[in-house]
């Protein structure tokens, strides 16, 4: 293992899941982000169960839905949604109002449980990565959609509610034979979710619906949180990511031509995120001062080179000023990881 990621031993990491893309196959459209609406009894669709004083988003919507404490609300059947991570009381109590019953997180961050709990919702812990899931987990998720539709309409959300948990939604949509793999990632499209992130588009557009005997095959005992990942494995896998974007930056940020199967921004996501998850943790929220501070700003650099490269997407050549822009801030996170590792490595 390189010097330079030890500094990770104080951290943990929660799991992301597999990474692996369901194909090669990708969507080039460029997508365009809608502009939100705030969810009113007016614009129709599937509704909450009586008493409930939030309308659910509709299947036929063209823009997405904000509420308080939520983001990116998108429906892919009726009564069931794809959206950002609950923010406080208010996410929850939002929730509640349109009278969900169970929440699927596909985040790798540790879920609110106590939140959902108190106001009589379930969670269920399944993280995927941005290039897409395999196919255990995709049945996990179909199993865990099935199941909970039972009790009432169901909540699925990643950390913006823009690519995976639109991702997640759609290909179990379709293999539930709610919607065609077209039809999904049209919804996809209103969620946001970027062309770049081809292994989400490649699960929803080439899932088939799945036979009741198959699902039932698959174990339907579900955490509430997803166990943590072996500490070595974790590692191992934040060091391949700096390998990945180290030979990205080499190809002008662009996918290396010995390397066709990375994706710039979904490997920029990916770290953002295990710097993001790594922040709630015990061990690191208990940390001194500055190694939370290296962390969060690794975090916030992490994040600078996903924008960018999103903002770059369908693009045949990254600018100079905004490759220069990239390179800086892939050098600030190398640079933290190792004023870390000087000072608090075992």
């Amino acid at each position: 293992m390189k010097p330079i990621m030890l500094m990770f031993v104080l951290g943990g990491i929660a799991a992301c899941a597999t990474v692996v893309s369901c194909s090669s196959r990708a969507q080039s459209e460029p997508t365009q982000r809608a502009t939100r609406e705030v969810a009113t009894g007016s614009h129709g669709g599937a509704r909450a169960p009586a008493g409930s004083p939030i309308a659910l988003p509709a299947t036929t919507a063209a823009n997405p839905v904000d509420l308080p404490g939520l983001h990116n609300l998108v429906a892919f059947h009726d009564g069931y949604i794809s959206g950002s991570v609950p923010e406080g009381d208010a996410g929850f109590d939002s929730l509640k109002a349109m009278g969900f019953k169970t929440i699927i997180s596909v985040d790798g961050a540790a879920p609110e449980v106590a939140r959902a709990e108190a106001r009589g919702m379930k969670y269920i812990h399944l993280p995927i990565g941005y290039s897409g899931f395999d196919n255990e987990r995709k049945m996990q998720l179909i199993r865990a959609t099935r199941d909970a539709m039972s009790a009432g309409p169901v909540y699925i959300h990643c950390h913006h509610g823009k690519h995976r948990s639109a991702g997640a939604a759609a290909t179990v949509a379709a293999s539930l034979g709610w919607a065609t793999p077209e039809a999904g990632v049209a919804r996809m499209k209103v969620s946001g979710t970027s062309a770049s992130y081809k292994g989400l588009f490649a699960c929803a557009s080439e899932a088939e619906p799945v036979s009741a005997a198959e699902i039932n095959a698959v174990s339907g005992d579900f955490p509430s949180v997803w166990k943590t990942t072996n500490f070595v494995k974790a590692m191992v896998e934040v060091d391949e990511i700096f390998d990945h974007l180290r030979d990205i930056e080499h190809a002008g940020w662009k996918t290396p031509s010995d390397h066709p199967d990375l994706v710039p921004v979904a490997e920029a996501g990916r770290l953002a995120d295990h710097f993001r998850v790594m922040g709630t943790t015990e061990r690191v929220m208990s940390a001194p001062a500055d190694f939370k501070r290296w962390i969060v700003q690794s975090e916030r650099d992490a994040k600078a080179i996903e924008d960018l490269l999103l903002a770059s997407a369908g693009k045949t050549e990254i600018a100079k000023e905004d490759a220069a822009k990239l390179s800086a801030s892939f050098k600030l996170i190398a640079q933290s990881c190792k004023d870390c590792h000087v000072k608090y490595r075992d």
